[in-house]
């Protein structure tokens, strides 16, 4: 045995809290249980034919390097797609990255150095720590609450956590994990605190379509005061279903920040050729098929609110965006109840596998009577995995009554 050791940078990285239990679920699966998964945001809608079509009728000889910054083709398509959406985003102003998770490290390495940190609003998307945790990077979070639908606080309070050392703050509209829609009046008062404090905004734009009930996602591009400061981060794996296809991109008017930007893209050469070829027809005309799909979310989302109304101790408010609830359930410790779903429940060799939302905060503690669900299956699948979490929550205090301590 040596005297090797990984590096502190690894040891502290956190596990993903949407990941970390799949070796349950595939003990599960070996004993011939049925998982329905709603812990995750892969889709079970089918992707686009424009994008499969690409790739089954591939022309190129040869699959060369692409740009650092993308191929131009899909630079355009992009540029197409904001000016469809009434944004003036040139091919330019944009790099395509390996999916919003690369852009989303980019621009934290652009605008933050090792111990400095980024304003987030917990509970936030996993990914976020992740991508800080590599760059020692400290995200110092401000909570918003199950009562309050996620909303933000108020400008004081989101003033408190501010200090010398923050660089930006991180926003996700519509949010994950939470499905919040920001009011304009919250986007009003984010911009005006970047601008006083003279911060970063990064600005995680995966789900903008996808809101429910008349909903309106108030962008920040319509600020020009946040001109230099906004940097968008977007991505095709949501709105197209291509989660698999790995592309998106990194937006932003600042030249400096998209020069930083490149000199990280260019570390690892370029972003997948075929992918990139395969969105650009979906990206310039978009618009009809991501309604399709925020009709099928919308049906969803109403079918997962009529079934947990019906779970006794089940706490939520609805949510109005992407495709995530966050429920209170009548539990000690979600992160216990998630793993005895998959090691100690099932019901006619079925169960269910949800997220524990501790991991979507930083501030230890919280999220512990809180779990994700993402209602990314059919209807009738859903219907059946929300009954499940039922009674696997009637099981469950019986179980833990009886069950050894392990502590």
């Amino acid at each position: 045995m040596t005297n090797l050791s990984v590096s502190k940078r690894a040891i502290n990285t956190p596990a993903s809290a949407v990941r970390k239990l799949v070796p349950l679920a595939d003990i599960a699966k070996e004993k011939g249980i049925k998982v329905y998964h709603v812990n995750i945001g892969q889709p079970d809608i089918p992707t686009p034919d424009e994008i499969l079509r690409e790739f089954r009728h591939l022309k190129r000889k040869i699959l060369e390097y692409a740009p650092s910054t993308g191929m131009p083709e899909t630079r355009l398509a992009w540029s197409t797609f904001y000016q469809n959406k009434g944004f003036d985003y040139a091919p330019e102003d944009i790099i395509v990255t390996s999916g919003g998770g690369e852009g989303l490290m980019f621009a934290f390495f652009a605008v933050a150095d090792p111990g400095d940190e980024l304003l987030v609003f917990e509970p936030f998307y996993t990914s976020y720590a992740i991508s800080a945790g590599m760059g020692n990077i400290n995200l110092k979070p401000v909570t918003t609450h199950i009562k309050e639908g996620f909303h933000l606080p108020d400008r004081q309070t989101i003033q408190k956590a501010i200090n010398q050392k923050t660089k930006g703050i991180i926003i996700c509209n519509p949010n994950n994990p939470t499905g919040t829609v920001y009011t304009k009046k919250e986007i009003e008062m984010i911009a005006e605190v970047a601008v006083t404090h003279n911060l970063f905004i990064i600005s995680d734009e995966t789900y903008q379509e996808i809101v429910f009930e008349g909903q309106k996602v108030f962008p920040l591009t319509r600020f020009n005061q946040l001109k230099d400061r906004l940097i968008i981060v977007d991505s095709v794996s949501k709105r197209f279903n291509a989660c698999g296809a790995r592309i998106g991109c990194v937006v932003s008017k600042n030249k400096e920040v998209m020069s930083s930007i490149l000199r990280f893209a260019q570390g690892r050469l370029s972003v997948a050729t075929v992918e990139q070829l395969a969105v650009i027809n979906l990206l310039k005309n978009h618009q009809k098929y991501v309604e399709k799909v925020r009709r099928i979310y919308a049906s969803r989302r109403n079918v997962v609110i009529k079934e947990l109304r019906k779970i006794d101790g089940a706490k939520f408010i609805p949510s109005f965006g992407a495709f995530y609830i966050i429920v209170e359930i009548p539990v000690d410790n979600s992160d216990d109840f998630a793993r005895f779903l998959l090691t100690d429940f099932s019901h006619n060799k079925e169960t269910v596998m949800i997220s524990p939302a501790g991991g979507f905060y930083a501030t230890p503690g919280l999220g512990r009577q809180e779990i994700r669900i993402a209602y990314v299956l059919e209807e009738k699948k859903l219907k059946r995995a929300i009954k499940l979490l039922g009674l696997a929550l009637e099981k469950y205090n019986e179980y833990i009554r009886v069950r050894p301590s392990t502590h």
